[in-house]
């Protein structure tokens, strides 16, 4: 079986950016398993290995797809970087000319539109946090950021995302210096109530977050998830489903402008619509082949 094969660098401009993902396509007739799924993810060794099935058409005229993501160790529910990533190889690789796209998955009905710039938007269902005492994750804190004076409040999503503010003193280089200790993360936790740690900070011109061009961050963010195999992830795109919401509630604001402070790095737009969010960003295709089975 020959596999189209894609490597995508999402929500960046530039390679060597934003977060990779490994884009398979998969024909009609083209059935593969599970266990296969996840042994490709492996060998892959990406955050995320997706898996693009088309149900009836071309991938050139489609305007529905199935759609399953990967990490190296398991399949998570959701996963927008990836998303992005497929989105770009249908409308820029395989030349689909719809203005959208909709995604079927485990999590629901994904649609994914583009404009005249390239831009691609993910509208994915928000998740927004709910407030939680500190002393509940104090291990967890401790693991993350060990000086629990930097912890501002923290916040737990339905989808199991514990989104931890720092207080606003705190500047980018110390954040971005960050080491948090994994396995000391796994270890204080392992009831299954947190998939993830989103650390985020707002953003101002006096802690230097600023993009090149001095535009300010509404906020910044880095996101650890080592329950799924994922030491730090790059850039999230569900992630800022979560903390996209917090911080328009926060700021008052419904459009965001948002960077993910990992060593590779990215930036994303959000607008929160109620229960739903719209995440957009843009992606560089790297490579172009074939996984063969």
């Amino acid at each position: 079986m020959a596999i189209p094969l894609y490597i995508v660098d999402a929500f960046t401009d530039k390679p060597f950016s934003g977060n990779q993902a490994a884009v398979c396509l998969l024909g009609p007739n083209q059935v593969m398993t599970d266990e296969t799924m996840q042994n490709i993810a492996a060998e892959m060794n990406f955050s995320e290995t997706v898996f693009v099935t088309l149900q009836k058409g071309s991938f050139r005229d489609a305007s529905s797809f199935g759609i399953r993501w990967f990490t190296p160790t398991t399949e998570v529910d959701l996963c927008g970087h990836a998303t992005l990533a497929s989105a770009a190889v249908l409308f820029f690789k395989k030349g689909n000319g719809n203005d959208a796209i909709t995604f079927h998955s485990r999590s629901g009905k994904l649609i994914v539109q583009r404009n005249e710039d390239d831009k691609i938007f993910l509208d994915f269902p928000a998740d927004p946090p709910v407030k939680r005492n500190t002393e509940e994750f104090e291990g967890l804190l401790q693991a993350c950021v060990k000086d629990l004076s930097l912890v501002h409040s923290v916040h737990l999503s339905k989808c199991g995302n514990l989104l931890v503010r720092l207080v606003d003193s705190y500047n980018r280089i110390d954040f971005e210096a960050l080491k948090p200790h994994i396995d000391q993360m796994t270890g204080s936790e392992s009831t299954g109530s947190v998939i993830g740690v989103g650390l985020t900070l707002r953003g101002s011109e006096d802690n230097g977050c600023v993009d090149i061009q001095g535009r300010v961050y509404d906020f910044v963010s880095r996101y650890f998830t080592p329950w799924r195999g994922i030491a730090e992830d790059p850039v999230t795109g569900s992630w800022h489903a979560v903390s996209a919401c917090y911080w328009s509630k926060q700021l008052r604001k419904k459009s965001v402008y948002a960077r993910q402070c990992s060593l590779r790095g990215g930036h994303l737009w959000v607008d929160v619509k109620g229960d739903r969010v719209l995440i957009s960003g843009k992606a560089v295709i790297n490579v172009e082949g074939t996984f063969t089975l």
